[in-house]
């Protein structure tokens, strides 16, 4: 990835886009409104600055627009993005400035960035998004590279842009490329703000490190995202980067079906923020062959990130990618045995279930450890002499606990010795040198996931593991899961090495429905433990946890940004609360609507350090707490992203709506003063301090506020008077 314009560029800008563009103003962001619509769609002509050369006569430029957003094309094909207002007195803000936002990068080191306009057209469109309408371009390189942008928006989804660009050598030789960028454009800070940081971001990417997904972007802030694998078992994620500031934000992705390995760089600049998206590729153009980049979308909002990836859910949704409609039992609240670690035995499981019953709990989760090694997946003969017949006696006594046993298990990983390696070695996923791909925290290999052989060999699993030994559920676990490398294994006969990216979500789907044969109500959660998860996965999954956050932060963001992405009422689980600050924030899950989840250990915890034991002191707070999940049940409300600002907006305010109340739950160090009540609909209401049991009077909406004072956290219950 280029990290600074190429000179060219640089010179372009300075004299193109300064000289020519006419003025804009960077700190207010204010331009005439010369061509701005605010009706459903408009598309126009504009005579726009252009650069002009070309093998032929540009023509004059165009621009499309909803009452959100439009974009601008000048005689060169390069954009610039303005937010509308619905005031019709008001005047478009300018997002970005006038850039060459679709380029390729060529072997040689050039960057095609001008072509001549040669035509446009534009033409209502209807489709599985509804009624919409679309612009088409075609422009022409020095080069002889012929360049298409299509522009569609659709009602449904104001301020929602979708972009396809292709290329086409028109040249008589062969054109050698490195790289595709579209979407390339650098968003303007509000200068007069005095919000610090100027940003907030969303990046739907995976790292080792597992750094939150929304962080401030200050000064030298710079991260690729990569969609690919970015360690030798991290990788995948949401194709998505959303930055924002206080009055707005722009999003850029794509909306492929499958996985692509593209990188979504954010970048803060002198201006503000650079963002897009890039493709990588070594590939020759012959004469009258065609190049098309993954389908794009630009996207304007208000507030932060939830708008955009909970439109992003809806389309994909209508493009048949979306979650499964959960059990019910995949609301019910978690105990699960890793408190004890890999030395866990069945007597430790049993002596602990009369606890995880008595205080409210409804899933035994039988972790790592209980098997002798990773591929094989056969019992641990010292801690199951008798074997299946032993697993099958604990499962028996969970269910007699009135509890549903769920089963760990870590699919496409083969631990080196173990007999599925040495018996079907063709399994392995292979790199382009033909050595595995290494999965780090059991130290094993990968299996293909696009090899039928594996898909095979892991719904027989599944098979043992419900049909066979009775489990209710599996925590199918790992973060080498979210995503997979290239294979290049031979025996495969991939059309390309791509396809084990591409078909690892045909792998989950294979494993789900087998599941769903077997029992209609059985829950199938994915902890890609750390990673940015992946929506093509989720859908052949019906739970989600927070996947071993390292804060309560990651519990509450992961949380928002799942609830979007799965559904407002999606069964998101908080993770082992034991993960959270303090090892027991039970608030930053039911406050956010997660399902509580816990590892403790009781009546002893035969670890000497690292003990998870449930003190009498603990006892008495888990007590309350997972009565209080079980009384309100709030994952089954609908998750309100859309109100609070999980940036700007403090105290740090998150909101369920559910059976005509509304239930707030505000997190901070300290906070001592008024807090704004959103979302109420105009009447009286009355606000109880739920986990204290105490009232805090009456407001009035639709403009309500508060003045309180707390440490850490206030749960509010909001019931119309």
């Amino acid at each position: 990835m280029n990290k600074t314009p190429t000179t060219r560029r640089e010179f372009l800008h300075l004299v193109a886009g300064a000289a020519l563009a006419g003025p804009v103003s960077a700190s207010a962001g204010l331009e005439p409104a010369a061509s701005a619509n605010a009706t459903a769609f408009t598309a126009s002509a504009t005579s726009g600055p252009s650069t002009g050369t070309a093998t032929a006569a540009p023509v004059q430029g165009a621009d499309i627009g909803d009452a959100a957003l439009r974009i601008a094309f000048d005689s060169s094909l390069r954009s610039r993005l303005r937010r509308m207002s619905r005031e019709a007195a008001s005047v478009p803000l300018a997002l970005t400035d006038w850039a060459a936002t679709e380029t390729l990068l060529l072997a040689d080191g050039r960057r095609v960035e001008q072509f001549a306009l040669q035509r446009s057209a534009r033409r209502a469109i209807d489709g599985s998004h509804g009624a919409g309408t679309s612009l088409n371009l075609v422009g022409v390189s020095d080069e002889r590279i012929e360049k298409t942008v299509n522009v569609e928006l659709f009602a449904r989804y104001p301020g929602f842009l979708f972009m396809r660009v292709t290329y086409r050598n028109l040249a008589a030789r062969p054109i050698e490329l490195s790289e595709w960028r579209n979407a390339d454009i650098e968003f303007f800070a509000d200068r007069a703000s005095t919000e610090a940081p100027p940003f907030w971001s969303y990046c739907g990417s995976t790292h080792q490190d597992r750094r939150d997904w929304v962080q401030p972007v200050r000064a030298g802030f710079e991260q690729e995202n990569f969609m690919g694998m970015n360690a030798s078992d991290y990788g995948g994620g949401i194709p998505i980067v959303d930055v924002w500031r206080r009055d707005c934000g722009l999003a850029v992705g794509h909306v492929e079906k499958r996985p692509c390995l593209v990188s979504l760089p954010v970048i803060a600049s002198a201006k503000g923020v650079k963002l897009g998206i890039t493709g990588q590729l070594k590939r020759v153009l012959a004469p009258g062959e065609q190049l098309a980049t993954p389908q794009c979308f630009v996207a304007v909002h208000n507030g932060d990130y939830f708008a955009t990836l909970d439109t992003y859910r809806r389309i994909m949704a209508e493009r048949g990618v979306c979650a499964p409609a959960p059990p019910d039992a995949a609301y019910e609240p978690i105990w699960c045995a890793w408190g004890y670690e890999r030395d866990c035995t069945p007597q430790l499981i049993l002596d602990t279930l009369p606890k995880v019953r008595e205080l409210g709990l409804r899933w035994a989760v039988i972790d790592d450890g209980w098997q002798d090694n990773v591929g094989d997946w056969n019992l641990n003969r010292e801690k199951y002499p008798r074997g299946e017949q032993d697993m099958r006696h604990l499962v028996s006594e969970i269910r007699a606990a009135s509890l549903k046993p769920r089963l760990w298990v870590a699919p496409l990983a083969a631990a080196p010795g173990s007999d599925v390696l040495h018996d079907h070695t063709d399994m392995l996923l292979l790199d382009k040198d033909g050595a595995p791909q290494l999965v780090s925290w059991w130290n094993s290999f990968y299996l293909c996931p696009a090899y039928d052989k594996t898909v095979v060999f892991t719904q027989s699993l599944v098979k043992r593991f419900l049909g066979d030994w009775g489990f209710a559920g599996l925590k199918i676990d790992g973060q080498h899961l979210n995503g997979v490398a290239p294979c290049y294994n031979p025996a495969h006969k991939h059309a390309y090495p791509e396809e084990s990216v591409e078909k690892l979500q045909d792998f989950f789907r294979a494993l789900y429905t087998t599941a769903r044969e077997l029992d209609p109500q059985v829950v199938m959660e994915l902890c890609p433990c750390g990673t940015g998860d992946s929506l093509f996965n989720f859908t052949f999954i019906n739970q989600t946890p927070a996947a071993d956050p390292e804060s309560s932060w990651q519990v509450r963001h992961k949380g928002k940004t799942l609830k979007a992405l799965l559904g407002p009422s999606a069964p998101f689980a908080g993770d082992h609360v034991e993960l959270s600050d303090g090892h027991d924030d039970f608030a930053s899950t039911v406050g956010i609507g997660a399902v509580v989840s816990t590892k403790f250990t009781w009546p002893r915890d035969p670890k000497p350090k690292d003990s998870f034991l449930l003190t009498p002191r603990k006892e008495a707070l888990w007590r309350k707490w997972i009565a209080l999940y079980n009384e309100h049940l709030l994952p089954k409300g609908t998750y309100r992203g859309e109100l609070y600002d999980i940036g700007f907006d403090k105290p740090e305010t998150h909101v369920i709506e559910k059976s005509g109340r509304l239930y707030y739950a505000l997190y901070a160090r300290n906070w001592n003063g008024p807090v704004s009540i959103k979302g109420l609909a105009a009447g009286r209401y009355r606000l109880r301090d739920y986990f204290n049991d105490r009232d805090l009077g009456e407001v009035h909406a639709p403009a309500a506020q508060l003045p309180v004072a707390f440490d850490r956290f206030l749960v509010l219950e909001a019931t119309p008077i």
